[in-house]
């Protein structure tokens, strides 16, 4: 599993290579994802989602679970380019009121901004 990822501003951008997040992909995922949080000290993120077509509720799990380890830190965790099927899944359980989602991660990255 392959994370890219790069930093604008103080704002950790993660664009996760990958087309499913489901329970095989999950632990993996977050391993790997907790790991680039720590390596980078930043505790604001912005999860790029454009490649993501498929997510269970594992791979929801994961994102709250994620969202939960940056707040306790401090930090906020925000979504850009999320897929019409990834849309769906999270309006179907109401996660679009828990994580804000964005058209584009620069548009997720001045939210940020004051």
């Amino acid at each position: 599993m392959q994370l890219g990822h790069s930093t604008k501003d103080r704002i950790l951008i993660i664009r996760p290579q990958m087309e499913r997040l489901g329970t095989n992909e999950v632990p993996k995922f977050k391993e790997n994802v907790i790991q680039l949080i720590n390596e980078s000290k930043r505790h604001d993120v912005v999860f790029d989602l454009n490649q993501l077509q498929y997510i269970d509720s594992s791979g929801v799990g994961s994102l709250l679970s994620l969202l939960r380890l940056l707040n306790a830190r401090g930090g906020e965790l925000k979504l850009a380019g999320v897929t019409p099927p990834i849309r769906t899944a999270m309006e179907l359980v109401s996660l679009h009121r828990i994580f804000e989602i964005f058209k584009t991660t620069d548009d997720a990255v001045d939210s940020f901004n004051p």
